[in-house]
């Protein structure tokens, strides 16, 4: 699990059960939404997520979860506007763990040189709505 310093724990502990804290924590009911809404074509699917991408991937040791938000949303914004549902869970996600609104937007813009300017100002636009979200 993530400690004090945002770094993940010990990982031979059951990553569904870890992945489920850390989710909810940062996503509250991510894991029913896509449950409800892909669960009956995909059964198994919400939890593959909340195991892999929180218990496996945000929750490993060795870098910062606010580091791992930027690198994800770096990624996500470099690939372009398909990604933006992903990409404002991820904005959201890096908030609460501990990014500053100047940082998000920095690492977007520096994606201007990766992904091209559309994908970054597409980026960009997800990140406004985001924080008009927060301010209201």
């Amino acid at each position: 699990m993530i400690d004090e310093e945002g770094k993940g724990g010990d990982l031979t502990k059951n990553t569904t059960d870890i992945g489920r804290k850390l989710s909810e924590h940062l996503n509250p009911g991510m894991e029913d939404a896509l449950n409800a809404r892909y669960g009956h074509l995909l059964p198994g699917m919400a939890e593959g997520v909340v195991d892999f991408a929180y218990g496996r991937q945000y929750a490993r040791p060795g870098l910062g979860l606010r580091d791992r938000y930027l690198g994800t949303i770096a990624a996500l914004t470099a690939l372009g506007g398909q990604t933006m549902p992903q990409l404002k869970v991820n904005i959201a996600g890096g908030r609460k763990a501990g990014l500053s609104q100047e940082e998000i937007a920095e690492v977007i813009w520096q994606m201007a040189l990766y992904g091209g300017f559309p994908a970054a100002i597409n980026a960009l636009n997800a990140a406004l709505e985001v924080f008009g979200e927060e301010d209201s």
